[in-house]
């Protein structure tokens, strides 16, 4: 038997690598950017969260434009978009400038132009890389059969650990060396690299001429639906409304609501926190950052590996994964210590965080996977769209809220409490979404109707 369907992971994993050095720019030159154009913490967390509510309604539509499209068009448009829309950061300030008459002609006034064009370039970034978790873990369901697919989505999600931690160790550099434009820039050009491999490489398995009958008849071993159509026939259409009516769909929605904040507030906040309580800006956050975010390589392939200790024990893959994921959600609890031991060191704070980001990695591979486990490949990029627009959602109120606290917290003088009070909420998320996923489906039911 062959191992394409692991080349196929390959560039699910680089596409997610590229995904998440383009949205980690920002973050990482927030400090020097505050600087210089005078930001608050509450202007930065309305430009952080311009991203994450246009990514959570982009993630709504693109689960149904993937279903539509197919995989390989649909991740087609959304690199271009995303990689275009990385570039055009380097533009933001002639854009906010040229966008101020027409916000102040309806009345908005009070938006500095640094501000809005930012704002407006993460917006285009967003609707880019909405498509990005629909597609991969469509393509995931095409290629990988019931049994190693969370162990495969732990493999490409684990780009999002590796995009986070080569953009500390390239962009600092890059904005120093060449000023901050330029790394928006070069990282957002990597994108159309990855395009050129994909229209190369990828096909759906029906089609794909690389892939053995062997291989290909392992891929549909434990399928419970009937093989995908043929191309070019059509396919009845599945509304929201109807998904939402399964509890299946507000297991995985719930859960993405409660936890994607906690992933949010560590990549858009940590290199803030490491100047607020550390003094630490440029080239020092290098070090800590990538330690930090290696660390959590190995949640995301351990956790999608650790499923299938159950599963090979006799569980289905639903309840296997949830026996992981509760151990796993008890991981985080660790974040609790890091504000009491950070007057220690800075490596204290970061080695719990990255735990806890670990964690996270691990947590994600398997809830995206739960999808999956219960309803057909065609309405599984629906589903992630739903639980993706929750989970940006979810981001948003946790940056907005970090932003004011942070902001009310540095006017009294102890911004470290607004920290602790964050650290907190990110240690006993993943707990509270278990029980309410566990309430809503306590056991694997597929969804054979649709």
């Amino acid at each position: 038997m062959g191992n394409y369907r692991w080349t196929i992971c390959s560039l699910l994993f680089f596409a997610t690598t590229v995904n998440y050095l383009d949205r980690q720019v920002l973050s990482l030159l927030k400090p020097s950017l505050e600087d210089e154009f005078g930001w608050t913490n509450s202007q930065y967390a309305d430009i952080a969260s311009t991203f994450q509510i246009t990514y959570a309604i982009a993630l709504l539509f693109a689960g149904r434009i993937v279903d539509r499209l197919g995989t390989k068009k649909s991740y087609s448009w959304a690199i271009i978009l995303w990689s275009l829309g990385a570039i055009v950061h380097a533009l933001s300030i002639p854009i906010g400038e040229a966008l101020l008459p027409v916000v102040g002609g309806i009345g908005i006034v009070t938006v500095p132009a640094s501000v809005l064009g930012f704002m407006f370039s993460r917006a285009i970034l967003a609707v880019g890389e909405a498509g990005n978790f629909p597609a991969a873990i469509k393509a995931t369901a095409e290629y990988f059969p019931k049994k190693e697919r969370s162990f495969a989505t732990g493999i490409f999600n684990s780009g999002t650990n590796v995009g986070a931690i080569l953009a500390p160790l390239s962009v600092p550099w890059m904005a120093k060396t060449w000023g901050w434009q330029a790394a928006f820039i070069v990282i957002g050009a990597i994108g159309f690299l990855w395009l050129i491999f994909w229209w190369t490489y990828y096909d759906r398995p029906e089609d794909q001429k690389r892939l053995s009958k062997e291989e290909h008849d392992y891929i549909l071993s434990d399928r419970e639906e009937t093989p995908a159509a043929a191309p070019g026939t059509p396919m009845a259409k599945i509304s929201w409304y109807r998904l939402l009516a399964y509890r299946q769909t507000w297991a995985f929605t719930f859960g993405k609501f409660m936890t994607d904040g906690v992933w949010w507030f560590f990549l858009f906040w940590l290199p803030a926190y490491l100047k607020d309580q550390y003094q630490m800006t440029g080239t020092a956050i290098m070090l800590p950052l990538t330690v930090l975010y290696s660390m959590t390589m190995f949640g995301s392939i351990g956790g999608g590996f650790f499923p299938v200790y159950f599963i090979n024990r006799g569980y289905k893959p639903y309840d296997g994964r949830m026996r992981a994921m509760l151990l796993i959600a008890f991981i985080p609890l660790v974040v609790l210590a890091a504000q009491p031991l950070g007057g220690i060191s800075h490596w204290l704070p970061v080695l719990l965080i990255g735990v806890g980001a670990s964690a996270h990695q691990a947590w994600s591979a398997n809830i995206f996977t739960t999808v999956s486990d219960m309803f057909p490949n065609r309405a599984v990029g629906s589903v992630v769209g739903i639980g993706g627009m929750a989970g940006g959602l979810g981001g948003v109120v946790v940056t907005k809220i970090g932003g004011a606290l942070f902001d009310h917290y540095k006017a009294l003088g102890h911004i470290e409490t607004g920290y602790t009070i964050m650290f907190s909420f990110c240690a006993v998320a993943y707990l509270i979404a278990w029980v309410v996923m566990k309430s809503l489906v306590p056991r694997h039911k597929a969804i054979d109707d649709l």
